[in-house]
């Protein structure tokens, strides 16, 4: 019996959820409280289903995002999410004909790019996807920080105080966005992100336990820091064995981001600190006094990026210095193995103010196919260094150098949350 991949309706969501459970190793049956989440959550019209006499065996949607882009803009993408085909049907093409699918549907609304968190790395790569941004979590040894433990906060005329979820929900969202139009890389938070995240919204029937929540208010009273964290409640021989883990801290200012580190390591009882998905180049550990007391546990790829509207894309950001760059994108990644969207000769004409970006006939500068683009857009990765690996051709002597010089940005950009 041939397979029928189509949009589900809202008649299909339950067993489309069961056959995404399937795919994800857990649990197939969802409650009644899932399925009323994902019915608020999901735009239909952008999920697709596999389905084999009627069951559903592969599932896949998207969704619209906002991408925080070097220069304080935003870029509208297509968000690629719950990506499953059940072991059963794998190898059959499932995902590449839903793929296909929304990656047209995306570039003919106007999509400058599409986004996903990628849970196996050798998948995405096929389809014009390159890893854009990577997380580094930290386990911290407070007692080997040296960090003052009788810490009473800023001493710039600031403060740090508690807050309830209520606030957290009032004040969060503004706050979010101030950080966005500070550090690239950071993907929008619906009001149903705030409203889960904050135990208004449930996701399924495990028992929500609310988090402690504090923010960091400047000299002046503006909150420009939050930081939202669990801890677990363990004690050995009458003595506190603790470990904090960070569920979110965003800050607008260094200052208001070292102010929440310092609080969180000086609380009383905590003795271990696991930071969550944090940039490569946070500020922790080195803000330690001894930065050797945090250690590495995760190192990885995070966010994922597909060119779809290279001109649009390559405009909406800013450069560190001016200077023209001429792209050869290669992309294979089309339906039956045509030509991408991605796919042509570009003319960047760049600069600290913004840039303009045309199709051209000039001879390249760099070739590289869209994944390479996807990967270098955001200024985390170097053009020097792909050129080694031999994933970006130099066409001139010097190009990947002067893409680097373009490109590069003095922070490390930074994805927040997995979609």
């Amino acid at each position: 019996m041939s397979l029928d991949v189509r949009t589900i309706t809202e008649d299909d969501l339950p067993n489309w959820i069961r056959a995404r459970r399937t795919g994800y190793v857990q649990s197939p049956t969802p409650s009644k409280t899932e399925v009323a989440f994902r019915r608020e959550l999901m735009d239909l019209a952008r999920a697709q289903g596999a389905f084999d006499a009627g069951r559903c065996v592969a599932t896949y949607r998207s969704f619209t995002q906002r991408l925080s882009v070097p220069g304080g803009a935003s870029v509208t993408t297509n968000a690629v999410s719950n990506v499953s085909v059940s072991a059963t049907h794998r190898r059959r093409g499932l995902l590449s004909r839903m793929i296909d699918r929304d990656l047209r549907e995306a570039a003919e609304r106007g999509d400058a790019a599409a986004t996903l968190i990628a849970a196996e790395y050798p998948i995405y790569g096929r389809f014009g996807f390159g890893p854009a941004t990577r997380v580094t979590e930290w386990e911290v040894d407070v007692f080997r920080t040296g960090v003052d433990p009788r810490h009473a906060g800023p001493g710039d005329g600031g403060r740090v105080d508690y807050v309830d979820v209520a606030e957290l929900r009032e004040h969060g969202p503004a706050l979010y966005e101030r950080v966005r139009a500070v550090r690239h890389g950071l993907v929008d938070r619906t009001d149903v992100w705030w409203r889960r995240n904050t135990g208004a919204l449930p996701m399924d029937d495990a028992p929500w336990t609310e988090p402690s929540a504090v923010v960091h208010r400047s000299a002046e009273g503006t909150i420009d820091g939050l930081l939202v964290f669990t801890a677990d409640d363990r004690w050995e021989a009458k003595l506190p064995h603790q470990t904090a883990t960070v569920l979110d801290l965003v800050a607008v200012s260094p200052a208001a981001e070292r102010a929440l580190w310092l609080f969180l390591l000086s609380v009383d009882w905590i003795t271990s600190v696991r930071t969550g998905y944090r940039a490569p180049d946070d500020l922790l550990p080195d803000l330690l006094p001894d930065p050797r007391a945090a250690r590495v546990v995760t190192d990885a790829d995070l966010l994922w990026l597909r060119p779809l509207d290279v001109p649009a894309l390559l405009e909406a950001r800013t450069y560190p210095v001016a200077g023209p760059l001429v792209l050869d994108v290669t992309d294979p990644a089309g339906p039956g193995g045509a030509s991408g969207p991605a796919a042509g000769r570009f003319l960047l004409d760049a600069g600290p103010d913004g840039a303009g970006c045309a199709r051209t006939a000039r001879p390249a500068d760099l070739t590289l196919p869209a994944a390479a683009l996807g990967s270098l857009f955001l200024g985390g990765e170097s053009a020097v260094r792909l050129a080694a690996l031999g994933r970006v051709a130099e066409e001139r002597p010097g190009a990947a150098s002067r893409a680097d010089a373009l490109l590069r940005t003095g922070r490390r950009p930074w994805c927040a949350d997995i979609f």
